[in-house]
């Protein structure tokens, strides 16, 4: 990799990962000069990749970048189709609409609030573990499992039954998965939108306990008025990034438990005081967000003896970040114990993962439970060959092929 002296189309950009939990081999370079210009694969636009550690977080609170859509050279790294190059809710929007559209679902993100969804959020996860001790192994775990339990959370809170469900597992997957056409993605958009309509229409009529229903008191309360757009974009955010990204950790951070079975141990020996980190730590290793900080400087900015034009994309690479050895000593290796929020896998300063709290728990009840209730849990595919969402906005597993001792014949 070189610097901005790179022919335009020489260098591309995603990379692909050599093993789940490895960056690219060219993130090496680009970690050491820490600012470098790439072209990104598809668009062929010319942007900023952001390595370092601290050069990340100063950047992200930096009010001379933009999370808007709308701009020329948003660095979406996949071709998108015309609904993507809006402005998708409070991920999209810059101060001071992004606080105070933020505010409308943040009122169910809190740290209290998502406490009190910790029994039924527990009960959820032991009902998929009892649904899969009653199939024949081995079974794909990120199907029956690791997608399923956060979207149920998700629709829940959201109020959609429980038999609707895999239409939004199917769609989730089509928007964010690597796999997927603009023409397919652009289709999904319309038909979960239809659905969303519907569902607007039916908690105005009948409000209930759900994040929508509250989402629009809120609103009432505050005498501002909302738009369907506005409730269009805020559900579609947290449908997505509320059961996408942790779906996407449970079967990874599952995975690397397996893999490391002395750390499994160490979670196992002391789950109580063990799981906070531990989750910490997957959450770094994986950074499965990696790619998912786009950004456009609004002015020039010289940022480690580069000069960003104003304009410019800009992706700050998550994966470098929670990789630098200042901050992470040995850090290719999964040492729970070190686990700390210091992290940058729920992103940093102003657009910071509205969801983490509740990630977090789902996560901490998933393996402290999984692992108790199949002591035998292994996968049933070498890690290394397991197929995996190169290229996808949020990186994981299409699949995690696992396998258990059933109990023995009387």
């Amino acid at each position: 990799m070189t610097s901005s002296a790179t022919e335009p189309g020489v260098d591309t950009f995603p990379y692909k990962r050599q093993c789940p939990f490895t960056p690219p081999a060219q993130y090496a370079q680009m970690a050491e000069e820490d600012v470098v210009e790439v072209t990104l694969t598809g668009s062929g636009l010319r942007i900023w990749t952001i390595s370092g550690y601290h050069t990340i977080k100063q950047l992200l609170t930096d009010p001379r970048i933009s999370a808007s859509r709308k701009h020329d050279n948003f660095p979406f790294y996949f071709i998108a189709p015309p609904e993507f190059r809006t402005e998708t809710s409070f991920i999209g929007y810059d101060n001071p609409e992004h606080t105070k559209t933020r505010r409308k679902a943040a009122v169910t993100f809190t740290n209290r609030q998502v406490k009190r969804l910790r029994g039924r959020i527990q009960e959820i996860v032991d009902e998929y573990i009892d649904k899969i001790l009653t199939m024949t192994p081995p079974i794909d775990f990120h199907r029956e499992f690791s997608l399923a339990v956060p979207m149920t959370v998700i629709c829940e809170l959201l109020g959609i039954p429980q038999d609707e469900h895999d239409f939004f597992i199917e769609h989730g997957t089509c928007l964010l998965g690597g796999h997927s056409t603009p023409e397919q993605r652009q289709a999904a958009i319309v038909e979960v939108n239809a659905y969303v309509d519907k569902l607007i229409t039916l908690k105005e009529k009948e409000p209930g306990e759900d994040l929508l229903s509250r989402a629009m008191a809120e609103y009432a309360a505050s005498g501002e008025e909302y738009t369907r757009r506005d409730l269009f974009n805020m559900i579609r955010l947290l449908m997505n990034g509320g059961h996408e990204t942790t779906a996407s950790m449970l079967s990874l951070g599952t995975a690397a438990l397996l893999e490391h079975p002395d750390q499994l141990q160490l979670l196992l020996d002391d789950p109580e005081g063990m799981i906070e980190p531990a989750v910490e730590e997957l959450v770094r290793i994986a950074t499965i967000g990696d790619t998912a900080i786009p950004r456009v400087a609004l002015e020039d900015i010289e940022i480690a003896g580069k000069t960003i034009k104003a304009g410019d994309g800009i992706l700050c690479l998550g994966l470098n970040g929670n990789r630098d050895p200042e901050i992470f000593p040995e850090p290719e290796k999964l040492i729970l114990e070190r686990g700390t929020r210091k992290h940058l896998g729920f992103g940093h300063g102003l657009h910071h993962c509205i969801g983490a709290d509740l990630a977090r728990l789902e996560m901490q009840l998933v393996w402290t439970t999984l692992f108790q209730r199949i002591p035998s849990l292994r996968l049933a595919k070498p890690f290394l060959e397991i197929p995996r969402k190169e290229g996808a906005v949020i990186y994981g597993l299409w699949e995690l092929p696992v396998t258990w001792d059933l109990p023995a014949e009387d």
